[in-house]
């Protein structure tokens, strides 16, 4: 997070409810959230970042023994989103999915610049593809520490685990990432 010194003032304003406190912690907070979100294949990645901070804010405003600085705030809302995430796939594991007609995917008209957008959703595909040809531990480990921000010790309180195995499940991880580039590069 980027603010600093003025971070137990703006702390300290969220749990009274100031509205302008809550607007920069979100600022800074929201859009990693929503990467991991999405990186991690949320199906509603934005609707999972708004829950995350009404939990975030509830649980700051409820708990005035949160003790610390921005970095164990950001690990408190990666630890959230996480678990909301989880939470998430075992609802939807429950629910049947409604498709959507032709009709109603039409009506929604030109989005913008169709060719900004294509080159956008390739890129994503490409990353998302290498993402997920590794395991599903080593790609939370590797999201929540390069979109989440989040060092070892803060992963492994968000997932779990003790933060020597995040270390080695982020060197295997990032071995395995540089061995499937580099055989894209040979083939290309």
């Amino acid at each position: 997070m980027a603010l600093g010194e003025s971070f137990p003032e703006v702390l300290a304003a969220a749990r009274l409810g100031a509205e302008w406190a809550w607007r920069a912690l979100h600022r800074e907070l929201a859009p990693q959230a929503a990467g991991y979100l999405r990186a991690r294949g949320a199906e509603a990645p934005e609707d999972l970042t708004a829950e995350v901070f009404l939990r975030l804010l509830v649980a700051i405003r409820d708990l005035h023994r949160f003790e610390g600085g921005e970095a164990e705030l950001r690990a408190f809302a990666f630890t959230i989103a996480h678990h909301r995430l989880l939470d998430d796939r075992r609802s939807r594991r429950r629910r049947p999915e409604v498709l959507t007609g032709a009709e109603e995917l039409g009506a929604g008209g030109p989005r913008g610049d169709a060719e900004a957008e294509a080159v956008e959703s390739l890129r994503t595909r490409e990353i998302r593809r290498l993402i997920d040809g590794l395991s599903p531990d080593q790609r939370e480990v590797l999201l929540l520490r390069i979109v989440g921000g989040l060092n070892a010790e803060e992963v492994a309180a968000a997932t779990g685990r003790g933060a020597w195995a995040v270390r080695a499940l982020q060197r295997r991880g990032l071995l395995a990432l540089r061995k499937k580039i580099a055989l894209q590069a040979v083939q290309l």
